[in-house]
C-alpha cells in the first residue's frame, strides 16, 4: 500500500506545467514507496539546469530582494545624498545596480522566457480567480523550481481526490530569509484539490511599489484575521500562511531547525470557526538558503516584527549581498490534515488541544523526511 507520493516539480515537463494541463497528468509523474518514508538522501540532490534559467533567477531575484529593501530606504537614503556629500557615490552605485537588474530582467529574459514557455505578455484579464490562477504560472516562479530543484512530498492522506471538498489551510515553516518553496504557486491550487490558494502576506508587503502588485495578482491576501476567514467561509478557497513569518528569520541554527509556532494560536482559532483542516508543511532546505547577519542586541528582529519586512542583512549564492540564494534543494513536506470541528466560538482550552495536535503534526513531518533530506541528526524545536 503506497503511504508517500513525491512529485519533482523542477523537472515536470515544460508542457505540463500550464493553467490547462488536468492534475491527473502532474499525478502521473508521481514516484511512490510503500514504506514509512522515502530512501536516506533522496530528497536532496540537485538537478542540472539550463544556462538561461540559472541566469534569470541570479538576476531576477537579485532584482526582487532590492524591490522589497529600497521603499523602507528611500527616505534616508535622500537624505544621506542631500546632506553627507561622501555617501553620493556609493548611493549611485546601488541605483546603478538596480537600473541595470531592471533592464536585463525587463528586456532581456522577459520577452526570452514569454517566448520560450509560450505565456502571454500581459497578466490574464477576465475572471478574477482564473485569472490568478493563470498568474500563478508566471515564468519567474516556474524558473525557481528550477533553480531549487524544488519537490513535493505528500502522505496519502492528502492524495488527490481526498481534499477536493473542502478548503484548506496550508501552514508552512520555516520561513527563512524567504520562503521560496511556496513559489510553485500552481500546485497548491490544484495538486490537492481545484481551489485557488491564497496566501497571505502582512498588509506593508502588498503596500510596496511593484512587488505588492504582483502579488495581489496572483492571489495575495492581507495576513488578518478577517481576510483569512472570508476566504475561506465565503469563498471556499484555500489559504496559504508562512506560519512563523518574519520571526522566523532569526531563529537559525546549524545543528537543529527551530520553528517560531508556540504563539502561533491565532491559525487554530481560525481553522475552528472555518471548520476547515490544517496542514502541516515543513520547506526542507529553507533556511539553508541563506546567511543571516544577527545582531547581539535583537535590534533587527525587533524592528523586523515591528515593520512587519525584513531589515536585516543576508548574504547568499557567491556570498551575494541581498542576492540569489544558493543552490540548495528546496523539499516541501506535507503532514496529515488536522481535520478541526466547525466551532462558531471556540474556548481557550479547545484551541491550546488543536493547537498541540499542530505541533505533534510538525514533529511527525519533520522527524519522518529528514533523514530522506540528508538530516538525519537534525532536531526540530518549537521556539
Amino acid at each position: 500500500m503506497v503511504k508517500y507520493y513525491k512529485l519533482n516539480v523542477g523537472a515536470l515537463a515544460d508542457e505540463l506545467y500550464r493553467p490547462e494541463v488536468p492534475v491527473q497528468k502532474w499525478l502521473a509523474s508521481c514516484e511512490s514507496t510503500n514504506g514509512e518514508r522515502f530512501p536516506p538522501n533522496s530528497l536532496n540532490q540537485v538537478d542540472p539546469i539550463s544556462w538561461d534559467v540559472q541566469l534569470e533567477r541570479l538576476v531576477g531575484i537579485a532584482l526582487y530582494m532590492m524591490g522589497n529593501v529600497l521603499p523602507f530606504l528611500i527616505l534616508p537614503l535622500a537624505c544621506f545624498f542631500t546632506f553627507v556629500p561622501r555617501s553620493r557615490f556609493p548611493i549611485l552605485l546601488v541605483v546603478a545596480y538596480v537600473v541595470v537588474l531592471a533592464l536585463l530582467e525587463f528586456l532581456v529574459f522577459r520577452p526570452w522566457f514569454l517566448k520560450k514557455y509560450n505565456q502571454s505578455q500581459h497578466l490574464a484579464k477576465g475572471d478574477v480567480n482564473m485569472d490568478m490562477k493563470t498568474n500563478q504560472y508566471a515564468f519567474t516562479e516556474r524558473n525557481i523550481t528550477k533553480y531549487l530543484s524544488m519537490r513535493f512530498v505528500w502522505p496519502k492522506s492528502m492524495h488527490y481526490p481526498t481534499m477536493i471538498d473542502t478548503p484548506l489551510i496550508f501552514c508552512i515553516v520555516p520561513h527563512g530569509v524567504a520562503p521560496f518553496g511556496i513559489t510553485a504557486y500552481p500546485l497548491w491550487s490544484k495538486l490537492f484539490n481545484s481551489r485557488l490558494c491564497r496566501w497571505v502576506a502582512a498588509p506593508i508587503v502588498l503596500k510596496i511599489p511593484l512587488v505588492g502588485g504582483l502579488l495581489r495578482k496572483i492571489g495575495y491576501v492581507p495576513a488578518k484575521s478577517k481576510n483569512i476567514l472570508e476566504t475561506l467561509t465565503k469563498k471556499e478557497q484555500n489559504v496559504g500562511i508562512i506560519l512563523d513569518g518574519i520571526a522566523g528569520m532569526f531563529h537559525q541554527s546549524r545543528n537543529e531547525e527551530r520553528a517560531y509556532l508556540k504563539k502561533r494560536k491565532g491559525i487554530v482559532k481560525i481553522a475552528l470557526r472555518a471548520g476547515a483542516p490544517i496542514v502541516p508543511v515543513y520547506g526542507f532546505g529553507h533556511t539553508s538558503l541563506y546567511t543571516v547577519i544577527v545582531d547581539p542586541f535583537g535590534v533587527l528582529e525587533k524592528l523586523s516584527n515591528m515593520f512587519e519586512a525584513s531589515l536585516t542583512p543576508f548574504f547568499g549564492r557567491f556570498g551575494w549581498f541581498l542576492g540569489p540564494p544558493r543552490r540548495i534543494p528546496v523539499t516541501v513536506c506535507f503532514g496529515d490534515p488536522i481535520m478541526c470541528p466547525k466551532i462558531d466560538d471556540p474556548t481557550q482550552d479547545q484551541i491550546d488541544e488543536y493547537h498541540g495536535k499542530m505541533l505533534a503534526a510538525y514533529q511527525k513531518l519533520f522527524d519522518t523526511h529528514k533523514e530522506a533530506y540528508g538530516w538525519k541528526d537534525k532536531t526540530l524545536k518549537f521556539v
